[in-house]
């Protein structure tokens, strides 16, 4: 079979199974409400839940480190990338935390596939949630470790796993989102917590959808959850709540010296460029410094759960900014998005490989108003009579 008749093939398969996908334009500036090939949209796909990817002061700050520094930060970090706007951004970055120093990557996905491969090996063990996000499952892989996963938030499970497989391996590393993605739920973590210490292991948590959101000052489910521990590894992304781009890991000046020597994705990749980075130190700022703005994340949070009957409607589980509506079949999920954008709101449909079952995944918005959620109310009801 030639390549053409493979990729042909594949393709088919993947649009009998309604899997297919293609990326959808947005003109202008994203935000609550978005211009999506012509069309003005309520916009609830985005992971920008505080709406700081259009803040003028972002904008601004992007715009000033470009003036002084270029468009591009010219290599990696250990070469001639290294800027003092790296520095301060990890400083701003482990002092939110409340860790000794922070390590700042192009991209979330990176920091996971380059930490996890860079701390684990074939002596040894990787225990992560089924539901993990793909750059956690991926850095597993990579790193050569057994890897065996544990059903989502089943912490008997784990422990089941650990008592029969944890003495014949070195490390152990359990790897888990904070906020799932796919789900919006939370990870069990002080039960996580408590079972890493009792089997000797080390914890690394996916703060990617929780920080902005989650905990007193924003800093994610660690705050959230009053958590601190030696043996944990904070990653998390900058292109989510924080509107900008990138990656970061927060822990010990341990951690951060040894991955600055051993860690793949961050040696030999290019800085993190100007812009990216003068955005991101901005944000972070404004998030502390502005708590009304998470403030009105959650009081949008609860009129979308208001509005849409969460409780008799088929939504799965929530305690953040996402929250998923259920669908029996993926041409169902696809249905149901065309006909929501047909009436003016925009929610992708999420279907297989991505997640075990389809669905429609609304995120909130800080920006997001009341009327949003009681016209997307009557919109559904319409669909579901």
């Amino acid at each position: 079979m030639s390549l053409a008749e493979y990729l042909s093939k594949s393709l088919n398969t993947i649009k009998r199974a309604n899997w297919y996908r293609q990326e959808k334009t947005i003109t202008g500036l994203s935000g609550a409400v978005i211009e999506l090939d012509g069309q003005k949209l309520v916009n609830f796909a985005s992971n920008d839940y505080l709406g700081l990817s259009a803040d003028e002061r972002l904008i601004n700050s992007a715009i000033e480190a470009i003036q002084k520094y270029g468009t591009g930060s010219t290599g990696s970090r250990l070469l001639s990338g290294h800027r003092k706007l790296h520095e301060d951004l990890e400083k701003a970055i482990a002092s939110w935390k409340h860790t000794e120093k922070a390590l700042v990557f192009s991209s979330g996905y990176s920091a996971n596939i380059g930490t996890i491969s860079a701390l684990v090996n074939q002596k040894d063990l990787i225990l992560g949630d089924e539901y993990n996000h793909s750059s956690l499952k991926n850095g597993a892989k990579l790193s050569q470790s057994q890897v065996i996963e544990y059903s989502h938030h089943n912490c008997q499970d784990l422990q089941a796993k650990l008592i029969k497989n944890r003495y014949l391996y070195r490390h152990c590393l359990i790897l888990t989102d904070s906020v799932f993605s796919m789900d919006g739920d939370l990870c069990p973590l002080p039960e996580l917590q408590a079972i890493a210490t009792k089997y000797n292991c080390w914890l690394l948590i996916d703060e990617a959808h929780a920080t902005g959101v989650m905990g007193k000052t924003g800093a994610g489910c660690l705050e959230h959850f009053d958590i601190k521990g030696e043996n944990i590894i904070q990653i998390g992304t900058l292109s989510k709540a924080i509107g900008s781009l990138g990656g970061y890991v927060a822990g010990s000046e341990l951690l951060i010296d040894f991955l600055r020597n051993r860690c793949p994705t961050w040696i030999y990749t290019t800085a993190l460029s100007p812009a990216d980075t003068g955005a991101a130190l901005k944000s972070i700022e404004i998030i502390q410094s502005e708590p009304k703005k998470r403030w009105q994340l959650w009081q949008n949070i609860a009129l979308l759960k208001e509005n849409l009957n969460f409780v008799n409607m088929d939504f799965l589980p929530s305690e953040s900014a996402i929250l998923c509506l259920k669908s029996k079949t993926a041409k169902e999920t696809l249905n149901l998005s065309v006909k929501l954008r047909e009436n003016g709101f925009f929610a992708p449909a999420i279907r297989p490989p991505t997640v075990p079952t389809s669905r429609i995944r609304f995120s909130v918005m800080a920006t997001h108003k009341p009327e949003h959620f009681t016209q997307l109310n009557k919109a559904i009801a319409e669909f579901r009579m």
